[in-house]
């Protein structure tokens, strides 16, 4: 586990708890990772009712195992899971379920700097049918794997590309759940970008391909001249990262002005040219602070604050890290 990457090397154990309409959550386990036995016809693989977290457990300075607002966690995976159709599961049982695996797979988090249990909580049904309608029987899993610091030799600057042939999620749709679909769905746009020379796509939103929303698995934050802070509202489109809260409280903690408000991208092509826009930055549980320096679209690109790592980018990283 000195150099695992990310997601590719797991723990030994993992957690599971069943649910059924008749019992409803019913015989949770620590056990043996190793995969599952499904039916052909269960319900996930056909009409994908299927959610997930991801949250990080970590050891500080003098040995001790923490982890970073797990409650925020269970909130957004009960929220998930009523927009699924699916059962909720209760917060304790969920923080249960994680503490007990990262009690007994401590020895797996990397004693490497930037080192960390990635934990992987999931939910999908596993009842056998054929037809249109929410499972009567679901299991849900904690797994986890190590994963060491996610930039190699410092956080630098990502590239984006702007997609407007593919849009993330609309209004009444599945995009402030986490579930695997919404991720489905980037995956062409994402394959997109990588075929451009960038390293994330950035989504507009689905009714005018106007405002910007957020990366493929990361919100946005955009630094402005008179340090004020700004990134997109929640309005049902796009994911309520545990992160994008955590440096907005950061922020505001400091004094800083931080707004929740719409976004063009003509407005961001314009504020960079000018200067007024200084940094822009995503956040997320697997990169935390990723500042953005590049960004290029079907006519073209730009650059934000000369390319570089900006200050209030550091400075919020230091902070979140600490």
């Amino acid at each position: 586990i000195a150099d695992p990457g990310f997601g590719k090397v797991f723990s030994d154990h993992m957690v599971t708890i069943e649910w059924s309409a008749e019992k409803g959550w019913h015989d949770g386990q620590l056990r043996a990772r190793g995969p599952f036995t499904l039916d052909p016809a269960a319900s996930v693989l056909h009409y994908a009712q299927e959610i997930f977290e991801g949250m990080k457990a970590y050891r500080t300075a003098d040995g001790e195992v923490v982890l970073f607002r797990p409650l925020e966690n269970a909130r957004r995976f009960q929220r998930s899971a009523a927009r699924m159709a699916m059962p909720d599961l209760p917060e304790q049982l969920f923080l249960e379920a994680v503490e007990t695996l990262v009690r007994t797979d401590a020895d797996w988090i990397p004693k490497e700097e930037g080192g960390s249990l990635y934990l992987r909580p999931f939910m999908f049904a596993n009842e056998s049918f054929l037809g249109v309608r929410p499972a009567a029987s679901y299991i849900f899993c904690v797994v986890a794997c190590p994963v060491g610091a996610y930039f190699k030799g410092g956080a630098k600057p990502v590239s984006v590309w702007a997609s407007t042939d593919y849009t993330r999620a609309a209004a009444g749709g599945t995009g402030a759940a986490k579930c695997g679909g919404n991720y489905a769905a980037s995956l062409i746009a994402q394959a997109e970008a990588i075929r451009q020379g960038c390293d994330q796509v950035v989504f507009l939103d689905a009714a005018e391909k106007k405002w910007v929303e957020e990366l493929g698995g990361m919100n946005v934050f955009f630094v402005f001249d008179d340090g004020t802070l700004l990134t997109p509202p929640l309005t049902g489109t796009i994911l309520p990262g545990i992160t994008r809260d955590s440096i907005i409280r950061l922020a505001r903690g400091q004094g800083m002005s931080v707004q929740e408000s719409l976004y063009s991208f003509d407005q961001w092509r314009q504020d960079a040219a000018s200067g007024r826009l200084r940094e822009v930055f995503a956040c997320g549980t697997a990169a935390v602070v990723s500042a953005i320096g590049t960004v290029r679209y079907k006519d073209g690109s730009f650059t934000i604050g000369g390319g570089t790592d900006g200050e209030v980018t550091r400075s919020l990283r230091t902070r979140l890290t600490a």
